[in-house]
């Protein structure tokens, strides 16, 4: 008997979260399975993303200057180097007007075109807050962590011996058993990936609510560069710095490091950020960190991805592991897979339950006749 209501509380626990929050779960799981191709997306339809890939790259001082030609009063705050080689780079640039991403060509420095939002940060931005402000968007679908997560404890213990039913489907016997049974398939299949997205999630929901003060294993001082006996420029905008020479320096830096974004300075008194990647896999562009001095050119602080703490490292490897970018396109297919079943789990699921719904009251109202 304890057996039997322990069964039915994890069923409970289990249709709870997959049927009154169906919605929500569909819009979080369809937008960060479509994120894991959204750059391809934005070749598909924005000719300006694309790029034919060359073994030359161009020089960083020549595309800002092209920048610069094209946006006179523009103030770039971030470039984001082009993360396949069929892709032009992203830069982002202030305008009075407003924000614009500029397309940089990495192989001839053309400025391509410009757009106010891409579908890449789209559709990020819909898997990461659902365009919900003040945080409370963030931590909606960060708590979805916690809810896929307890959705695969509670199936596991719900579905006996799932995975000596790997590969079993019931055909034959009505679409209610049909489709029960492929929801239980799929999500057998797909427990493995769910343990992943659920424990990253969660790691994502630790690291902004700061609980228990992992920010102190993360935190990185930025060092700030020495002014005196420099001539400063007037504002941010009227600085000349020369960017190739930045990239250099950090290459060397770092052993086999490929520099992924540049970080103009904010202010006067700061340094070029650059972030890349390097021999260490599975880790994020700033897990490599070279942070430069614009005047003198030299590396005032490094950062080595072999040499981050523990803590960090987990941070580091989330984002790869979540979207799965780490592998290129094999990793993407794979994630784009089996972020769709996971999806369909959030169709099948109410389906299944209505069905079963409508049907038992069928048979209750037949019996009062």
């Amino acid at each position: 008997m304890k057996k039997i209501i322990n069964r039915r509380l994890l069923f409970r626990i289990h249709s709870w979260a997959g049927i009154k929050l169906s919605i929500l779960f569909f819009i979080v799981c369809f937008s960060g399975t479509i994120a894991v191709f959204s750059s391809e997306l934005d070749w598909l339809f924005n000719p300006a993303t694309r790029a034919e890939s060359s073994e030359q790259t161009a020089s960083f001082n020549e595309a800002y200057n092209n920048i610069k030609n094209k946006y006179p009063d523009g103030v770039i705050t971030f470039w984001q180097r082009a993360r396949e080689p069929y892709l032009a780079d992203i830069v982002h640039v202030n305008l009075e007007e407003g924000f614009k991403y500029v397309f940089v060509n990495p192989y001839t420095a053309e400025v391509q075109g410009d757009a106010d939002i891409t579908l890449q940060r789209f559709f990020r931005d819909l898997h990461y807050f659902l365009f919900i402000p003040w945080q409370v968007g963030h931590y909606t679908v960060l708590v979805f962590g916690f809810l896929l997560f307890a959705s695969l404890i509670t199936s596991m213990f719900i579905y006996k011996n799932w995975y000596k039913k790997l590969f079993i489907l019931r055909i034959g016997k009505g679409k209610g058993v049909f489709y029960s049974s492929l929801h239980k398939l799929i999500g057998a299949w797909s427990i493995p990936f769910m343990f992943l997205i659920s424990l990253t999630s969660i790691w994502y929901f630790i690291e902004r609510a700061d609980f228990p003060k992992v920010s102190h294993y993360l935190r990185v001082e930025i060092p700030k560069v020495d002014t005196t006996g420099i001539i400063l420029p007037v504002t941010i905008n009227d600085y000349v710095i020369d960017y190739d020479k930045c990239v250099q320096l950090a290459e060397s830096a770092i052993p086999n490091l490929k520099v992924k974004t540049i970080l103009p300075p904010g202010k006067i008194d700061s340094p070029v950020y650059l972030t890349g990647v390097s021999d260490v896999s599975l880790v994020r562009n700033r897990a490599n960190r070279v942070y430069i001095d614009p005047y003198r050119y030299d590396a005032l602080k490094v950062q080595k991805a072999e040499n981050i703490n523990t803590v960090t490292w987990i941070n580091d490897i989330a984002d790869p592991l979540h979207f799965g970018y780490w592998g290129g396109w094999i990793t993407k297919i794979i994630w784009f897979i089996f972020g769709m079943t996971i999806t369909m789990l959030t169709i099948t699921g109410p389906w299944i339950y209505w069905k079963r719904t409508a049907y038992i009251k069928k048979r209750l109202q037949g019996k009062k006749i």
